[in-house]
């Protein structure tokens, strides 16, 4: 049992001299890439990972509907008035001044 432990940590030693023979810098990093691949890495993760939230914040959006319209949509002039004068808010006269007012503005 101790002879396949010493058997095993000196396979291991060897395996890792080669690594440190070569002595790796930072131009060997990313090897065939040279210095631009130490840059376009790093720029290519960063682009995925916007991605990746561009893609959650418009799935969101898509399931839950955007809430900037709030859901209601714009009620006109003429829409105002009609429920104003439903409420008794006003009364017919001050109806049908309004309405022609806002019928002419058209």
């Amino acid at each position: 049992m101790k002879f396949a432990g010493l058997v095993a940590m000196a396979v291991a030693s060897l395996a890792g001299t080669s690594a440190w023979a070569q002595g790796l810098g930072p131009w060997q990093m990313h090897e065939g890439m040279g210095w631009g691949g130490m840059w376009i890495g790093p720029l290519l993760m960063i682009g995925l990972l916007a991605l990746l939230i561009a893609g959650i914040v418009a799935l969101m959006r898509w399931i839950g509907g955007s809430r900037s319209e709030g859901g209601a949509r714009l009620r006109t002039a003429r829409e105002i008035l009609d429920e104003r004068y439903a409420r008794g808010e006003i009364d017919r006269e001050e109806y049908q001044r309004r309405r022609d007012d806002i019928a002419a503005r058209r």
